[in-house]
């Protein structure tokens, strides 16, 4: 096992020039002086067969700004376990330094100071370069893709993922997996899937009607990758059928689907696999429980829940690798494959600074020509922001008090919810607002802001249900997301509590009063998951709240109290 120095030393060389004299432009031209593409690239090449992973690019083509969680709270075997740490208690973790360039990319403190220094990160033609340069040192490696890759912008809505498909393409992965995609309609998906140029995979992809697993996805595939036989199998998100609208892919069934696994991780392994990679898209702490549970698992380069950390996690024999979301890193591991067993491992969390790293020509000029024709509205300025915009954590992000806003400004609600989810980039103080920023944190294909009268008793059993997808202690419960973003509303949240037992002193905030149950409230909302919702698009709303705005301005949210953690 090789040690967490690899990623760190690109901080420590960076801090070593970016001090307590402040972040302005000599800070930003220090950090680029102090950070070089060979550093970020630099990796002795390891063993015989390396993968390449990435996951949860959520559309995002171009370099942006995304902070880490504040709050990523675990909850019974997983509190204060990786990845459920954060800030200064993931530096000290790790041993990153405050201020350096690790700091800025795996945690959330002094996010705006520190992005004036090192810039943004991501953007696909800069992924393509650090792809290469890993194809160069070892022209077989395996370039595997977790999903939630054709969803998340303007443009992929409006292409129905025919923009990320033609980019993707160009980097050439050999297999991918599955979540959001599938909102896209199971339709448009097959479209897609039948011509894909690499393998469509998912184990718990079955045929709703028959039980059976769906034709269009492999449970696994087979490659032969220096000298070895690797069997990659694919686990799509189980709980799509919960998390999204089921009637957008009737056809299908998913579930995490233990012994099916075993199943398939038997018939490769008596089929002669010699290493068994599953690209996951389950969650890492679910990967962390089937680690537990299905037995001949090598690798498990996991997706989904976002994390990003620069050392795998062991669970028994299996490794966990987590390489974040938007584009932000790139996974190398190395392993040494020997008589028909793994024997070791070297990992690097490659970060994507976006202006060190240079960007490949050849996929510049694919991603220019998927925004092209949009370019006009891609740029438009609705506003601006004297506040960090963000969305992560498990209880609100800037972001989601934005939309918040919105909702019950223009839709004149008395409480707004809006859906815990985690993609979408950051925006920095001072920075214009274009139509671009909004659809990145709103895109996707069932937007319409309802607006309803709700019970007390009603919103309270909602939050109940979120809160259990949550913080079940059993990770096989947790369904995915964030707990339900909330505005006009506050509550208290005891997360050691059952369902049922964990929100309390729920308070409507324009008047003070505690919430009736029996009173009817106007809750204005979007995503619903029920076909035939009604409403003007999220992202219309958003745009029209921006523009009377003008400047966004948000206080702290403290309507959430939290206990029991």
């Amino acid at each position: 096992m090789i040690s967490r120095r690899d990623f760190l030393q690109v901080g420590m060389a960076a801090s070593a020039m970016v001090g307590a004299s402040g972040f302005g432009n000599w800070a930003r031209l220090a950090a680029q002086q102090a950070l070089t593409q060979d550093q970020l690239l630099e990796f002795d090449t390891f063993g015989n067969v390396s993968l390449i992973h990435v996951t949860d690019i959520h559309a995002q083509l171009k370099p942006i700004y995304f902070r880490e969680p504040e709050i990523n709270l675990g909850i019974g075997a997983a509190n204060g376990q990786m990845p459920h740490v954060t800030g200064a208690d993931f530096r000290k973790a790790y041993g990153i330094e405050d201020g350096s360039a690790s700091a800025y990319a795996l945690t959330y403190n002094d996010f705006s100071s520190l992005a004036q220094a090192y810039g943004k990160v991501g953007g696909l033609d800069r992924v393509s370069t650090v792809i290469n340069s890993i194809r160069a040192a070892r022209p077989d490696a395996l370039l595997l893709d977790g999903g939630d890759t054709w969803h998340g912008s303007y443009t992929c809505h409006h292409t129905e993922g025919q923009d990320m498909v033609n980019v993707m393409n160009m980097l050439k992965p050999d297999a991918m997996t599955f979540h959001w995609e599938f909102t896209l309609g199971s339709e448009r998906v097959q479209e897609i899937v039948e011509g894909l140029p690499f393998a469509a995979l998912g184990q718990n992809i079955f045929d709703a009607e028959w039980d059976e697993p769906a034709e269009l996805f492999k449970p696994y595939k087979f490659f032969e990758r220096g000298g070895v036989k690797v069997a990659v199998i694919g686990q799509a998100f189980p709980y799509m059928p919960i998390a999204n609208p089921r009637w957008m892919f009737p056809e299908y069934s998913f579930g995490i689907r233990d012994e099916n696994m075993q199943a398939m991780v038997d018939e490769v392994r008596a089929a002669g696999a010699e290493l068994v990679v599953v690209l996951s898209h389950n969650g890492f702490d679910v990967d962390k429980k089937m680690a537990t549970r299905v037995k001949g698992i090598d690798v498990i380069l996991s997706g989904h829940t976002h994390d990003a950390l620069p050392e795998p996690v062991q669970v028994e024999q299996t490794y966990i690798i987590a390489s974040g979301s938007n584009g932000k890193f790139v996974s190398r591991i190395d392993l040494d494959v020997r008589d028909g067993r793994m024997m070791g491992i070297k990992h690097k969390l490659i970060p994507i600074f976006s202006d060190v790293i240079a960007p490949d020509p050849v996929i510049t000029k694919v991603i220019d020509e998927q925004r092209a024709p949009y370019a006009d509205q891609l740029s438009e300025v609705i506003g601006k922001t004297d506040s960090l915009l963000y969305r992560r954590g498990n209880f609100n992000g800037s972001w989601d008090d934005l939309i918040c806003d919105a909702l019950i400004n223009e839709r004149e609600a008395d409480i707004a919810m809006s859906p815990g989810v985690r993609w979408g980039p950051s925006i920095l103080p001072g920075q214009d607002i274009t139509r671009e920023d909004i659809w990145n944190v709103t895109s996707m294909s069932y937007g319409e802001a309802y607006r309803s009268e709700m019970t007390g008793e009603f919103i309270h059993t909602i939050l109940e249900d979120v809160g259990d997808n949550l913080f079940n202690p059993d990770p096989y419960y947790q369904q995915g997301g964030d707990m339900v973003r909330v505005g006009g509303l506050g509550y208290k949240i005891d997360v050691s509590k059952p369902q049922g037992e964990r929100i309390t002193e729920m308070t409507l905030l324009k008047t003070g009063e505690a919430i009736d149950p029996s009173k009817t409230y106007v809750v204005a909302g979007w995503a619903s998951v029920n076909e035939g919702t009604e409403g003007p698009q999220i992202w219309d709303v958003v745009e029209n709240h921006i523009r009377n705005q003008g400047t966004i301005t948000l206080d702290p949210n403290n309507s959430v109290q939290v206990v029991g953690a």
